[in-house]
């Protein structure tokens, strides 16, 4: 009995050795490195031999189920340990016993169906843990946290997490975020959130109301940036719960994937305006259910701290339909950066406009403002203290009415009206006086003119049609020329004060030296990916001469030019340009001359091997092969198909066919100057004369052998009857035929030859009856 339990133990550890060494051999990196990727690699288990040396470790999206007390004994100096997107659930208790250095832990999108206070209790150095995405309804009724004392973030949650109890949180006192998954979450005992003193940012994604306020009210003067996700307000009366939100000391709330109804807008924001230290409100990717028809004036009476509001991508779905925002102007005064971007905005209101007294920036971006819109949202008295104005990706076409619905802006120094369509500009436009940066990029312009204002210091025209530059701008300092079609650098007496220019994707072949006489400013030149036609000089002449010290050409790192020239901003003893960039006319003839020369080659080659014979062959092989092996009996139309060289045919045709189609009984033999069909391709035509014929004769000589019609008909035959293992095949010898005198080609004719039997031409007339006596009989067979 002891042998067979003996056995039983040898057995199973000999399979599992080759499982381990498997293991070994997917994670052979670990051994060695201090990092170890062994994600998306199929694994069933943490693989073993793992060392000391280890400080990352990551085995996500593998089919791991269970992590054990032994794994991870070795790898005592890990810092990061992933595990996400597998399968675990179970964990032994003292599995993370060595990792007292670990700081970041991801059992995200497992099946941990609980979890235990003891996995995280030797982890005191851990930092980040990210449990969320696995299938526990509660955290237990104690807190899984408490030894982690260094814990800075913490995500958890999942669609069946429902309860968080008092105590779930203890021992945490300070988390940079924390970040909860619950959209399920029914039951919220109060004070559970209250042992953490700060949280810089809460985020959690939840759907009741009732729930969200009960968390609020443990968060009211620990949460610094309150981020809500999925949750609907839509239900007046149920917003009444959140007044408690005007105690709280958050500083800034984010709103994301959330829906409002034009009933419950007064509330949430009466509630906002309230808060005393909010200075920041965030809508990303919400949905608002009306059209700013709100039921009462929203008046600001405590919040003297707002001061941002970010909307992003919000949903109005009846957006034409909205109002003119009348009873929430008294709102607006103090706020200095306002960002509408993406929501479908097509006119701002001029009194709202005017209401904005404080406003610095404004970014209405993405949206439907035309010219005629902004000339209204822009009104006199309109958004008196604006430094920047970002108009891109709206639906302006005239620069100057642009230019002049803006010219009452005094305080304007930057403006973004890129991806606009402008094309065709005027000469003359007006702009505010202060104007310093100006964005046209993207806007289908195909010149510059005078319109642009000589005020700016920055001027971005990237992504145009532009074939020149040959503005006078005394106090440029960046400009931004990439991605146009410029084939010279701008004139430098004309931007005397230069100091950074991008002209990247371009057509430049070359610099001059009058054109960097006068860029004794400039700090950087960004120039990569032109046509330039290189030396060493020329990279001498940059440095040295024109005294720039930054200098991007994007040459490859082939071909080697001493000049302590700065690449990408950073200062090398050497450039490397490639052979390519320094030759390219000379490197395209070469490699066009090679071309020649390669297909040349190719051609005596295959003239020489017969590489087209072949070809054809193959062809003409692969329609055979296609074909049924045996016409119908029906479709025979001949004795004898006569195969033979063009220099035999007196003796073909003068001699034997005589001989027998005026035997008794005549046979009737098809030869290919009287019986192929007009405009037939040949080698259609000699398939199938073979097929139509119960015999085919081969008229063997030298010239046959020399004959590429020969060689044609005798494969045909070859492959379409002697592989049916029959007779069908008649050899004629005649003359004598010298072995090396038979091509290599012609391998079927030497194995037929050393394989069948054939009829030799016989010169003694005696002896030339029994010829034709063993040939008729022959064909009668």
């Amino acid at each position: 009995m002891d042998t067979w339990k003996l056995w039983a133990i040898c057995m199973t550890l000999a399979a599992h050795l080759p499982e381990e060494q498997a293991l070994r051999q997917a994670c052979l990196s670990c051994h060695d490195t201090q990092s170890c990727n062994c994600s998306s690699m199929g694994l069933d288990f943490i693989p073993s031999g793992l060392t000391s040396k280890i400080t990352v470790l990551n085995l996500a999206h593998n089919r791991i189920k269970l992590i054990r007390a032994h794994d991870l004994q070795q790898a005592v100096n890990l810092r990061a340990l992933l595990l996400q997107s597998n399968q675990i659930s179970s964990i032994d208790e003292d599995s993370f016993g060595s990792q007292g250095k670990l700081e970041l832990l991801d059992l995200s999108n497992n099946s941990l169906a609980h979890l235990s206070p003891v996995w995280f209790a030797p982890l005191f150095s851990l930092q980040h843990l990210r449990i969320q995405g696995n299938s526990y309804s509660d955290l237990g009724e104690s807190s899984p946290f408490s030894s982690l004392r260094n814990l800075s973030s913490l995500h958890l949650g999942n669609p069946q997490f429902s309860i968080i109890r008092q105590g779930n949180f203890e021992g945490i006192k300070f988390l940079h975020t924390l970040k909860i998954d619950g959209g399920n979450l029914s039951q919220y005992e109060p004070g559970s959130l209250k042992s953490i003193r700060k949280i810089n940012h809460m985020i959690i994604s939840i759907r009741r109301i009732d729930v969200f306020s009960a968390v609020v009210r443990d968060l009211l003067h620990s949460a610094i940036w309150l981020d809500v996700r999925k949750l609907a307000f839509s239900v007046p009366e149920k917003i009444q719960l959140l007044r408690i939100m005007s105690s709280s000391f958050t500083k800034k709330i984010s709103l994301k994937q959330c829906l409002f109804t034009d009933a419950t807008v007064p509330g949430i924001v009466s509630i906002l305006e309230g808060m005393p230290k909010l200075m920041e409100v965030e809508m990303k990717d919400c949905t608002l259910l009306g059209t700013g028809q709100w039921y009462k004036q929203i008046h600001a009476n405590q919040s003297q701290s707002l001061r941002v509001l970010i909307i992003e991508n919000l949903s109005i779905e009846e957006f034409y339909l909205f109002t003119d925002l009348q009873s929430v102007l008294d709102l607006l005064s103090l706020f200095r950066k306002v960002t509408v971007e993406n929501t479908k905005v097509f006119l701002v209101p001029c009194k709202l406009s005017q209401q904005l007294l404080s406003l610095e920036y404004l970014d209405l971006s993405a949206n439907l403002l035309g010219d005629q819109s902004l000339e209204h949202s822009a009104c006199q008295g309109a958004w008196p203290s604006l430094q920047t104005l970002n108009l891109s990706q709206n639906s302006l076409s005239d620069l100057k009415m642009t230019g002049k619905s803006l010219f009452h802006l005094r305080n304007l120094n930057l403006l973004d009206i890129s991806e606009n369509n402008f094309g065709e500009i005027p000469d003359v436009c007006e702009w505010p006086e202060n104007l310093k940066y100006l964005n046209l990029s993207s806007t289908q312009i195909p010149k510059l003119t005078t319109c642009i204002p000589s005020t700016l210091e920055v001027l971005d025209v990237s992504a145009n049609n532009l074939q020149d530059f040959g503005l006078q701008l005394p106090f440029l300092k960046e400009l931004y020329l990439t991605k146009n079609h410029l084939k010279t650098l701008p004139e430098a007496a004309a931007i005397p004060n230069l100091v950074a220019m991008s002209i990247s994707r371009n057509k430049l072949n070359s610099f001059s030296k009058e054109e960097f006489e006068s860029f004794k400013q400039m700090e950087l030149l960004d120039a990569s990916s032109n046509n330039f036609i290189c030396s060493c000089e020329f990279l001498s002449f940059i440095h040295h001469e024109a005294g720039i010290a930054q200098v991007l050409v994007g040459w490859p790192e082939n071909y080697i030019c001493d000049s302590p020239l700065a690449v990408r901003g950073a200062q090398v003893e050497s450039v490397r340009l490639s052979l390519m960039e320094c030759h390219r006319s000379l490197l395209v003839s070469l490699i066009c001359t090679l071309v020649f020369l390669f297909i040349l080659i190719l051609v005596v080659v295959g003239y020489k091997y017969h590489a087209v014979w072949y070809m054809r062959m193959t062809w003409a092989w692969l329609q055979a092969k296609r074909k049924p092996k045996r016409a119908p009996a029906k479709d025979i139309c001949y004795d004898a198909f006569v195969s033979y060289s063009e220099n035999d045919s007196n003796w073909v045709e003068n001699i034997m066919v005589q001989q027998l189609e005026q035997a008794c009984p005549p046979f009737r033999l098809c030869l290919h100057k009287r019986d192929f069909v007009p405009g037939k391709w040949i080698v259609d035509n000699i398939i199938d004369s073979i097929e139509k014929s119960h015999k085919t004769l081969f008229v063997l000589s030298e010239h046959f052998v020399q004959s590429e019609w020969c060689k044609y008909e005798l494969d045909f035959s070859h492959f379409r009857l002697f592989d049916e293992n029959n007779d069908a095949a008649i050899l004629i010898l005649l003359e004598p035929i010298q072995s090396q005198a038979i091509p290599k080609r012609f391998c079927k004719l030497r194995k037929i030859m050393n394989t069948k039997t054939y009829l030799e031409w016989p010169p003694d007339e005696e002896q030339q009856q029994m010829f034709w006596e063993n040939l008729k009989a022959a064909l009668k067979f």
